[in-house]
């Protein structure tokens, strides 16, 4: 094992025990009987082994005495990431699931989003949903708001006020909204995407950022999406929106963008696909168009929750991963009817087995490789793998303590298991209340301390 050289920060924390995560050459690296130094910036200063406690403890300066003891059944994982998430949708997660994509969004969506211009509204849904997902173990959200300016600057300050990790997004949105009260201009929409910048910035959250959001091609002129493209590039900030979700929504985009030669190429373009960008979905998706996606640098979010509760497709991962596109999982509520990322792997799993049953030679993915996905993986496809994503040393420390025997949970275990077993028990079986401790850049964020600023 890697350490680092002494750093010029002290050291605040120093943990004992198995940690897991994930490598670009190895899915899932188990580390058992190793010690993780966390300094006083939140970020790992070295991982070394058990029984080179003397010799760290006098090279980093910390205490042999103050070291905490992982637990028998307990490890730590990264944080989980969630590349696509509609914060502002929370509110009616697991209902509404019978109708269609562009149905289900003028029919349930549109309407439940108009409603955020109230901020006594927007501060409740927006306080549960950041709760929630660190609660569940999701460190990182790439969070969709609204069209509401003051509602998705709310969003930000509730994110940071909790220590959340978080890209937030204001909607922008022209065209094709038949909801009387939930429209902007190509204008207004560009306006409020600069305010938003602005105010958002100004605040200087050290780990909330904004993110530029068109909702989706169809909901956009092509002026405003080549407006939401400079104002990306000129400021040098993500980019986030859908593509290619179902077939419905195919065919109207050909209608719309008719000198566009596919979906795709709209984004591209309009100078939307970048080496920051994320976009969710992508069910159909073709090679051609995944080798753009290659070539640009831009990634995709897989929620297979809402592939299949909307009927949308299902995303060829393999397909994917082997035109060698950045990927990461997605919660997509409330498309997707779970906040927990644990589902998001499950499904995601699920979903690759009915490839297989489909097509007896597809090769599916192993649980490695979506625990991979969750971690690693989505801090690849919201570029921010150099600070978060796994244990390496220089990156903050964004970490699960997990505790697969806990008293009141839902997984029994009958004997002894090694690490990785437990990691696949926890993966397929497990719920908030193995996840004891959640870490933000080093800060412990669950359990809560109430915030006074949220």
């Amino acid at each position: 094992m890697a350490n680092s050289e002494r750093s010029g920060n002290a050291i605040a924390h120093v943990y004992r025990g198995t940690f897991v995560h994930s490598t670009q050459q190895t899915a899932v690296q188990i580390l058992e009987d190793a010690l993780l130094g966390v300094n006083t910036q939140g970020k790992i200063a070295f991982i070394g082994e058990g029984k080179e406690l003397q010799r760290l403890s006098q090279t980093f300066g910390f205490s042999t005495s103050e070291v905490t003891q992982l637990a028998k059944h307990e490890f730590f994982i990264p944080g989980m990431i969630d590349t696509h998430i509609h914060a502002s949708q929370y509110s009616y997660a697991g209902t509404a699931l019978e109708l269609p994509l562009l149905q289900w969004l003028n029919t349930y969506t549109f309407p439940v989003e108009s409603r955020f211009k109230d901020l006594e509204f927007a501060h409740k849904v927006y306080t549960q949903v950041v709760k929630r997902t660190l609660r569940n173990g999701t460190t990182t959200a790439c969070y969709f708001a609204t069209i509401h300016t003051d509602a998705s600057l709310l969003l930000g300050q509730i994110a940071n006020a909790f220590g959340q990790r978080a890209l937030v997004g204001k909607v922008c949105m022209d065209r094709n909204n038949s909801v009387k009260h939930y429209k902007e201009t190509s204008q207004e929409s560009q306006d409020e995407t600069y305010r938003f910048i602005k105010e958002l910035s100004k605040k200087e959250y050290p780990l909330v950022k904004p993110v530029v959001t068109p909702r989706f091609a169809p909901s956009c002129t092509e002026a405003l999406l080549v407006q939401l493209g400079a104002i990306a590039k000129n400021n040098n900030l993500h980019i986030q929106s859908h593509i290619s979700e179902n077939t419905e929504e195919l065919k109207l985009v050909q209608e719309l963008f008719p000198n566009s030669e596919s979906y795709t190429d709209v984004y591209h373009k309009c100078n939307l696909l970048t080496d920051k960008t994320v976009m969710a979905h992508g069910c159909h998706l073709s090679d051609k168009e995944l080798a753009l996606f290659r070539e640009t640098g831009a990634s995709l979010s897989h929620c297979p929750n809402s592939n299949i509760s909307l009927c949308s497709g299902v995303l060829d991962v393999r397909n994917v991963l082997n035109h060698k596109v950045k990927l990461g999982l997605g919660t997509d509520v409330a498309g997707g009817y779970s906040s927990s990322m644990l589902d998001s792997v499950r499904r995601a799993l699920d979903s690759s087995k009915v490839l297989k049953i489909q097509n007896p030679d597809h090769e599916t993915l192993t649980f490695e490789e979506v625990f991979r996905l969750a971690t690693l993986g989505g801090s690849q496809a919201l570029s921010l793998d150099d600070q978060t994503g796994n244990f390496e040393v220089g990156k903050d420390f964004d970490a699960l303590r997990v505790n697969v025997a806990a008293s009141d949970g839902p997984i029994d275990l009958i004997q002894h298991e090694e690490p990785k077993i437990l990691l696949e028990k926890f993966l397929n079986l497990g719920d908030d209340r193995n996840i004891v401790e959640v870490f933000v850049a080093g800060r412990k964020v669950v359990p809560f301390t109430e915030p006074t600023s949220a």
